[in-house]
């Protein structure tokens, strides 16, 4: 915005297109390839900037698509507004597909090569070595043009991964694990609040590595403490923390402060002690129950979720057998359930045992409707209820969408401003949805 951009309505009007990038399975890398299809098809004159994990992993490859005129890596992000920022591009005319964190930076030398394309333009690759990155960049703080777009920010806090799963493509792409100081975070979340943010959800690749890197180390608990004692956010939101990350001292942190919401994502991967191993994961099925079950009783009404991975190469029935029982015996509330999907220079590409494709599809099936039972008696268990949920949008039928403050989606009766905390009596579930009304009757639930 400030060199002079706007946002368009829709990609089919910009005039430059930026698509930030997942590459941590070949699903997401064809969403990708399919995405910048259909933008150049809709819009042959526009501008495309492909950023993100897979134009760090395989730039030339991007390159190569009809339409493409940038591959910038992680390594370049930073520099984005000074790539694509030719006077030709008109103001009125920057469309972002997907949220983008860049910031202007001391400028360092980016390797500029060329790509073959077939077509009358050629992409222009910038990438370098992301683990000469030492420092996390802060990501400006903008002001949003509509209601719902200020409900519920992702504050990146730190980026990065110093372990070495052997599935993930995530390490080689995001660099080392480095942090953003807790004087910047601090900062940047005053900058949300003033901007009139309610929530503000705090986000990275290992958060619970947050000030690892520091010396002397710190620890992510400081961090949210820092958040609370000096700023006057309403609510904090965690995303997905590491099992081992789960401290006492963290779980503590939380569950005694209504300001932190009532919700913890903690990566399972499998239940199997032997798939844990190949995975090169640094926690047993054992420690991971144990965190589970210490975050259920300090929060009983908690939202607790996990990533659960089948089909990893050498997974036998009885380890999946061992992964959908701890599944059972544990409170989740939801899943997120994937299929293996070997991913280039990983360890476990090489694998043996590739599972077939119909046996990791039923073990997937398995896992979901096992998730989808879960996280329907959860939300069963707040029928007459009241709880605090924060307004996203106005929808059809005069109801108004909202999230709860432990992570359940709510249906409101009623148009509400949007961005704005209230208590909704819970009297129906329709779906994977609650639905409810402001100001009626019922027992608050607070932890």
């Amino acid at each position: 915005m400030e060199r002079g951009f706007s946002r368009a309505a829709d990609s089919a009007q910009a005039a430059l297109v930026v698509l930030n990038t997942c590459t941590v399975t070949a699903s997401a890398d064809q969403d990708v390839r399919t995405a910048i299809r259909r933008v150049h098809r809709q819009n042959p004159q526009c501008r495309i900037l492909v950023t993100g994990c897979y134009a760090q992993r395989a730039p030339r490859e991007i390159a190569a698509i009809p339409g493409v005129d940038w591959v910038v890596g992680n390594s370049h992000k930073h520099q984005i507004a000074e790539l694509a920022c030719p006077s030709a591009v008109p103001a009125h005319s920057f469309v972002s597909v997907a949220s983008l964190a860049s910031q202007s930076h001391p400028h360092r030398p980016a390797a500029l090569e060329t790509g073959p394309v077939p077509s009358d333009r050629q992409a222009q690759i910038i990438v370098g070595d992301i683990f000469a990155h030492t420092e996390l960049l802060a990501a400006p703080v903008l002001d949003a043009d509509t209601d719902f777009e200020r409900t519920r920010p992702n504050l990146k806090v730190q980026d990065g991964c110093n372990n070495r799963c052997s599935f993930c493509i995530i390490p080689s792409v995001r660099g080392r694990s480095r942090s953003l100081s807790a004087a910047e975070v601090v900062r940047q979340v005053q900058a949300l609040v003033s901007s009139g943010y309610r929530e503000v959800v705090l986000s990275g690749i290992n958060l619970g590595r947050w000030g690892r890197d520091y010396s002397p180390p710190s620890k992510f608990a400081h961090l949210l403490r820092a958040i609370l004692e000096q700023t006057a956010v309403e609510k904090l939101r965690i995303s997905s923390v590491e099992p081992m990350d789960w401290t006492d001292e963290l779980i503590d942190l939380i569950s005694g402060c209504s300001r932190v919401a009532r919700h913890a994502h903690v990566p399972l991967q499998s239940g199997s002690d032997r798939v844990l191993r190949l995975m090169h994961r640094k926690y047993r099925p054992w420690h991971y129950a144990e965190k589970i079950r210490a975050i259920r009783a300090a929060m009983p009404s908690a939202a607790i979720g996990g990533d659960v991975m089948v089909g990893f190469p050498g997974e036998t029935d009885s380890d999946f057998e061992q992964t959908r029982a701890l599944i059972a015996e544990l409170p989740f509330t939801y899943l997120h359930v994937f299929t293996f999907s070997a991913r280039p220079g990983t360890p476990a590409a090489v694998l043996p045992d590739q599972a077939p494709a119909p046996i990791a599809r039923e073990r997937n099936r398995i896992l979901r409707e096992l998730a989808a039972e879960k996280k329907s008696a959860f939300q069963r268990s707040f029928l007459g209820s009241r709880l605090p949920a924060i307004t996203l949008k106005a929808g059809s039928n005069e109801s108004t969408d909202a999230l709860t403050d432990n992570y359940l989606k709510l249906r409101l009766a009623g148009r509400h401003e949007s961005n704005r905390w209230l208590e909704a009596h819970i009297h129906d579930v329709s779906g994977d949805c609650l639905v409810g009304q402001v100001g009626a009757p019922g027992n608050s639930i607070a932890s």
